[in-house]
């Protein structure tokens, strides 16, 4: 992916959000996703799914649930560039709102149960 595309992708709020938050946790289902973020299923998988097409995320299937995380073939300066960002975001509104909220829905969860 070339750079343009790279920041395309960032250029998005929702998008960006995702990112910083599998930046925090390896994989997260579309649900956890939608309920921190506070908006809609199809609206995250809508984001989800332009996020998968530039290749900055990988899902897998598990049982009903759908698992995203980043992709694992993302290139150094693109990982430098994320983290950086979150160091950067991480620590301000609404990033560190998503955090707390996903860290309470994951204190919610019954073991083996999704959503």
């Amino acid at each position: 992916m070339n750079g343009e595309n790279f920041y395309k992708c960032l250029g998005n709020e929702t998008r960006l959000r995702c990112l910083l938050l599998l930046l925090v946790r390896e994989q997260i289902c579309v649900c956890d996703l939608a309920d921190a973020l506070e908006v809609s299923q199809p609206m995250i998988s809508r984001h989800l799914a332009q996020l998968r097409a530039c290749n900055l995320v990988s899902d897998h299937r598990q049982g009903q649930w759908v698992y995203y995380r980043l992709n694992a073939g993302l290139q150094s300066w693109q990982r430098s560039v994320l983290a950086a960002t979150r160091d950067g975001l991480g620590a301000v509104a609404p990033c560190v709102e998503d955090v707390l909220r996903l860290q309470a829905i994951e204190r919610q969860k019954q073991a083996g149960d999704c959503c």
